[in-house]
């Protein structure tokens, strides 16, 4: 498509459809409990998987596993520190995903009245 070309129907239909199926697929892989868990501890900043082991209170072995997962769909990043490989999430839309999914559990725990 040139610049100034308007996007056919079919053309805005298919950009729809994808961006629907990759938005099931972010959501599809943070509807694990431990996922997560560690979505949200690296919506606090970066952290080792030490950090992140104790942060979600699962195996380490799981927890390399779920980070796996998770740096395979490009939702997390990686960079060594010496010996030590530290995870940050890859952008802030993440972060603000997994805090309004905790903001829905909050109200639905303390039956808080809903808003805007």
């Amino acid at each position: 498509m040139s610049s100034g070309t308007r996007p056919t129907g079919a053309q805005d239909s298919q950009v729809r459809g994808d961006r629907l199926e990759v938005a099931a697929a972010v959501l599809a892989l943070l509807a694990d409990r431990t996922r997560l868990a560690l979505m949200e501890r690296l919506g606090r900043g970066e952290a080792d998987v030490t950090t992140l082991t104790e942060a979600c209170g699962a195996a380490r072995p799981s927890v390399s596993q779920h980070l796996a997962k998770l740096r395979l769909a490009g939702l997390v990043t990686t960079r060594k520190d010496g010996r030590r490989v530290v995870y940050a999430l890859r952008h802030g839309h993440l972060r603000r995903l997994v805090d309004e999914a905790m903001n829905v559990a909050d109200h639905e725990i303390g039956s808080l009245p809903p808003h805007d």
